[in-house]
């Protein structure tokens, strides 16, 4: 399989400068060769220079031997890949050298050019397995504290209006599953779904009487609560998330033909994230009760996201919604 020569950096180490100049000619037109006469100089290339891929060393080398310097390598660079190169080849070198160097691959010299070159080849193929496998655990690491901080502000909500909270789940749930249904990925999915857990985070600064308020709010105290999308956005907006949250919570109410707030977008100016949600906030907040008012129940609901699918809502996530709750039972579960 090619490599870029920009990831075909290996150091070969031995003290025979003829073995050395041999292996340059052999491989120096297609990879990046660097050499050292000894185990200390090794080291100290090491440390200095940007991580070598392959690390190639002899096994009989004076003061350091190849197992003792190919361990202290794997503490200083533990993604490069090594071999030994040994003329004397036993069960219990490669034991020692397996256990104590962490080798990939044991040569035993002389050793053919074609098997040098498919040696290193496996070990190049490694390393990019390696190195594939550390940044997908970064980005784990990366997710979890992500939704660290998401849970957190989902905290700082539950504590203030549980109301709310349980509103916020509810919709993150519904809005994960349609997502789910409309073929998103599997990334845009999650962040859809930390978006939708705080999607009305900007409520924490509605006074809470305007939030239970019975009855009509009058135009002013409707306009604070409207005004909670932008707030939620810039809450956010100074966290860098791997997803556009702080996007997809400002427009949250924003609808198709634009008789959305607070910016008034319509159509493709909308993020489908924000669609999504669109549909499973009105849904969740016309079927289950509110503290000023009861639930107008599930069908009235879906009767109203059907009739107004197209106008206000997508129609591919209002059909998609209804078949979930009218064909597949998703009510039992959603609670």
């Amino acid at each position: 399989m090619p490599h870029s020569k920009n990831n075909r950096r290996i150091l070969f180490v031995d003290d025979n400068p003829n073995f050395l100049a041999s292996i340059r000619r052999l491989l120096g037109s297609n990879y990046s060769i660097t050499t050292a006469d000894s185990g200390e100089q090794a080291l100290e290339l090491i440390g200095q220079q940007e991580p070598f891929a392959v690390i190639v060393s002899d096994l009989k080398m004076p003061n350091m031997d190849g197992i003792t310097f190919l361990a202290k390598a794997k503490d200083i660079s533990p993604n490069s890949v090594r071999i030994l190169f040994t003329g004397y080849a036993n069960l219990e070198n490669a034991i020692a050298a397996v256990n104590n160097g962490y080798v990939f691959r044991i040569l035993t010299k002389p050793c053919q050019e074609e098997d040098i070159k498919r040696a290193v080849d496996a070990s190049l193929d490694q390393h990019r397995m390696l190195r594939a496998h550390s940044e997908l655990e970064y980005l784990r690491k990366i997710g979890k504290a992500m939704e660290g901080i998401i849970f957190g502000f989902s905290a700082l909500v539950e504590a203030r209006d549980p109301y709310t909270a349980g509103h916020q789940r509810r919709v993150a749930d519904l809005s994960a599953v349609l997502a789910q249904r409309l073929g998103m990925d599997r990334d845009r999915t999650q962040g859809l779904r930390m978006a939708a857990m705080v999607h009305d985070i900007g409520k924490l600064y509605v006074p809470a009487e305007f939030l239970n308020k019975p009855g009509k709010l009058s135009s002013a105290e409707f306009s604070i609560i409207k005004n909670h999308s932008q707030v939620g956005s810039d809450i956010l907006s100074p966290v860098e998330f791997p997803w556009p949250l702080s996007e997809i919570v400002l427009q949250h109410h924003e609808r198709l033909d634009g008789s959305g707030y607070p910016q008034g977008l319509r159509g493709d100016q909308l993020l489908d994230e924000a669609k999504i949600i669109a549909v499973a906030d009105v849904v969740e907040a016309m079927a289950f009760d509110r503290p000023y008012r009861p639930g107008k129940g599930l069908d009235a609901a879906l009767d109203e996201v059907e009739h107004n699918a197209g106008t206000l809502y997508d129609r591919d996530v209002v059909q998609a919604c209804l078949n979930m709750f009218r064909n597949e039972g998703f009510a039992e579960n959603w609670t």
